[in-house]
């Protein structure tokens, strides 16, 4: 008995009060699905995983050059450093096929460091003449 008073009352389901229930409820606080979308195109789906690819490489990129940042600059020293090593010796080596140069600045070059020998290193007081310039020279540049 108690079964067929259940089933009476599942039979009932599409009555006139559940249905004027559910239309005078309020629609605004129901659970809503997002609306369908349309099937993307080959070139849509490519194009968008290129920029996401784009997108994360470059946000990947740039936290490695931050981490990194201070071994870069040092790189890109000793790369000018060993360039314009190349290019001087490229240059004297120019200027000794040129007759006559090379042993023209041989000779300035033992004259000069004769004087400076002569000049600042044999005295005391001279040495220390050089070291006073020599340090006033490094607080110029390094402050």
């Amino acid at each position: 008995m108690e079964t067929e008073i259940q089933q009476e009352q599942y039979n009932d389901v599409t009555s006139a009060e559940a249905v004027a229930a559910i239309e005078g409820s309020d629609n605004q606080n129901l659970p809503k699905l997002p609306p369908a979308q349309e099937p993307e195109s080959q070139f849509e789906l490519i194009t968008r995983e290129l920029a996401n690819f784009w997108q994360e490489f470059s946000q990947n990129f740039n936290k490695f050059f931050q981490a990194y940042k201070q071994i870069f600059i040092i790189l890109a020293w000793l790369l000018a450093a060993v360039v314009t090593a190349k290019i001087i010796l490229a240059v004297l080596d120019a200027i000794n096929d040129v007759p006559l140069a090379q042993p023209v600045l041989e000779l300035i070059g033992i004259i000069y460091t004769t004087w400076f020998v002569f000049r600042y290193l044999i005295k005391e007081s001279t040495r220390q003449e050089l070291t006073t310039e020599i340090d006033s020279i490094k607080k110029q540049f390094l402050g």
